[in-house]
């Protein structure tokens, strides 16, 4: 299985040796044609508008959109969130995000700057009883989220790891850690999309 992971900004390499440490071959991604073969795709975190014109110039924005139309898994992390985010809210007000599909409205650098990163340990049941220790930096907060959109993980009760369908989001950075359940989580997402793909084909 193939999951690729988002190459222009953030921990990449992180992400790829979590996935790999997982049997999951983790190809980096920087344009369309590199979608193609992929079970699912990670973004990591950095600098969301920075993130999304440069997917935009390069037209990976646009073949994403529409392989997530086909039912794709994307995990967004940090900055990948808000890229998935249907509503972000600013200093310029509430304005659409760049990808959309995960009904939640988010706020940027909600949980402080740089300097007021932090770690704390999250309860998330589908992951089994021991909580999940994460690395919050310069993290979004999830503001509102639709009815479609299920609460994995919560911080001091604000949901801060969420999935809708296909698509999963946390505020945090997972791959900081040696934890791996939740990109095993994501990868049996991505495995269950090929089944279906094949289960598809057959009929």
């Amino acid at each position: 299985m193939r999951i690729g992971v988002l190459a222009i900004q953030g921990d990449v390499r992180e992400h790829r040796r979590h996935l790999e440490r997982l049997g999951v071959d983790a190809p980096e991604v920087r344009r369309p044609a590199e979608l193609s073969g992929l079970a699912g795709l990670i973004m990591p975190g950095g600098e969301s508008s920075t993130i999304g014109m440069l997917m935009t110039e390069s037209g990976l924005l646009a073949a994403l959109r529409a392989r997530m139309a086909e039912g794709f898994p994307v995990y967004g992390t940090c900055a990948g969130m808000i890229l998935l985010a249907n509503r972000v809210e600013g200093s310029r007000g509430t304005s659409l995000s760049w990808i959309g599909g995960l009904d939640v409205t988010v706020a940027r650098n909600a949980y402080g700057r740089q300097v007021q990163s932090f770690e704390a340990d999250i309860p998330v049941s589908v992951l089994g009883e021991a909580p999940v220790h994460v690395v919050f930096i310069r993290a979004p907060r999830i503001v509102t989220a639709g009815p479609a959109v299920h609460v994995l993980g919560r911080l001091d009760d604000e949901a801060v790891l969420v999935e809708q369908g296909p698509l999963l989001a946390s505020s945090f950075h997972p791959e900081l850690t040696d934890d791996l359940r939740i990109h095993r989580y994501f990868s049996a997402k991505a495995q269950r999309f090929l089944q279906d793909g094949a289960a598809s084909l057959a009929t």
